[in-house]
């Protein structure tokens, strides 16, 4: 198969090792190009797994990696898929949501109702709620990751008992982030008053519930909040945030915010002369660009960790160590690693490994009975649906991190793991420091 690039012209390279150990333990060809449209449905003897992904938009950040790993699965699909002592090849249909819900039905139903997969994948939060309904209607088994589970479940109105006829999950929970922030700010001492302000999207609404938000680990924990409230996403003045915030004095910026939201919000507080000792916000973080945006004041800020290349699992594909694909990427793109690096291989590992558990990955109701009694060790850790106490989702660890200025130079800032409460097999790179600490 040749080397093709993808339409961000990001080389979709593997090592030799890397290729001759995954053809080995995938055994799959993907026969078709990126992004593909409205083909038929697949006959007997091939696979078809539809992809949903923010590849544009607000969210582009979180698929930035994608369509290299795609390429990294099409060009590892060498030799077809063994699957009930039949030989399979495998075609990739690949849709952007652009960062948008209504365009995540769209693309949903244009999916399963004109391209008929087997198998859907997706590595967005609305690209899961938006092809969610359709493929639970017509049986087509979806697995989804990178969004809380609880914005996952709750906002198709599931039940934690009962999760979904064909639609699965796998990720770490709003109450994870909660509990890894006040383990962070625990380690330091502040006045413990906490200003947040929270994006209206459905991860927003999950971090600002009174139910399941960062109140339930704030409150217990001592910490006093100064909300305010959700903002429209399109929102490009934070001052009130910011007078409010400096006028109850908060140690303590948290919430969930966008980086471009994050940077307006921080231009205007050092305008206005506010300064927090501590700055630990989910999503605006998870990136080097949204760190980097922020020029010399992004050291110090922290967010939660999903993957770093230290975490000390392989990929079940390739065999690849964290670092091994982290430098790979680096290689391909002369791009720092990026968090979901990890959560976008592992998709693929949970997949492929729920098809080959199926014995026949044609029949909807094999392959979904395979994922719900699916236990694997992928490059992100265990994600185990087998025996889960919510049903339709498989929880993964969560660990804390902090922005420091590089020391070799190659990247302005470098993520330290600074808490691993909850994902004990994380090493800790450094303790968690103040803001004044590191200026």
């Amino acid at each position: 198969m040749t080397d093709k690039r993808s339409k961000d012209g990001q080389r979709s390279g593997l090592s030799r090792r890397a290729l001759l150990k995954g053809a080995t333990a995938l055994g799959a060809t993907v026969g078709t190009g990126l992004p593909l449209f409205n083909v038929a449905r697949a006959d007997s003897n091939v696979i078809k797994i539809g992809f949903i992904g923010a590849l544009s938009g607000l969210r582009a950040d979180f698929g930035a990696t994608s369509s290299w790993t795609v390429g990294n699965m099409k060009k590892l699909a060498a030799k077809g898929l063994q699957i009930g002592g039949k030989n399979y090849s495998l075609e990739v249909v690949v849709k952007d949501n652009g960062s948008e819900l209504s365009r995540s039905v769209q693309v949903g139903n244009e999916l399963v109702l004109s391209d008929k997969p087997d198998l859907v994948l997706s590595t967005d939060g609305e690209g899961a709620q938006g092809v969610g309904p359709i493929a639970d209607a017509k049986k087509v088994p979806t697995i989804s990751t990178m969004g809380p589970w609880q914005a996952w479940l709750f906002g198709r109105k599931g039940d934690p008992g009962k999760g979904f006829p064909y639609s699965f999950h796998f990720f770490f929970g709003v109450d994870g982030i909660m509990k890894t922030f006040v383990n962070m700010w625990d380690s330091v001492q502040t006045n413990k008053i906490v200003g947040t302000f929270y994006q209206d999207n459905d991860g927003g609404r999950a971090f600002s519930s009174p139910q399941i938000g960062l109140i339930t680990a704030m409150g217990p924990a001592g910490y006093k909040e100064v909300s305010t409230g959700l903002f429209k996403l399109d929102t490009d003045d934070f001052s009130s945030q910011v007078t409010a915030f400096k006028n109850a004095g908060a140690d303590i910026v948290s919430g969930m915010a966008f980086q471009n939201h994050f940077a307006t919000f921080w231009n205007q507080a050092a305008q206005a002369k506010y300064k927090p000792e501590v700055a630990t916000v989910a999503a605006a973080f998870l990136f080097p660009a949204g760190v980097n945006v922020l020029g010399d004041r992004g050291g110090g800020v922290s967010t939660e960790v999903w993957w770093t290349p230290n975490f000390p699992y392989q990929s079940s594909l390739t065999g690849q160590t964290g670092p091994e694909i982290a430098k790979q990427w680096t290689d391909d793109t002369g791009k720092q690693w990026t968090q979901p690096i990890g959560y976008d291989h592992a998709t693929w590992e949970v997949g492929i490994a729920a098809l080959k558990a199926s014995g026949d990955p044609k029949n909807p109701d094999a392959v979904r009975d395979a994922i719900a009694n699916l236990d694997i060790t992928t490059i992100v850790g265990p994600v185990k649906f087998k025996d889960s106490p919510i049903k339709s989702v498989a929880l993964t660890g969560v660990g804390g991190g902090q922005w420091r200025k590089s020391k070799d130079g190659k990247f302005p800032y470098e993520l330290f793991v600074v808490n691993n409460q909850l994902a004990p097999g994380l090493k800790l790179d450094d303790q968690f420091k103040k803001l004044s600490e590191l200026t």
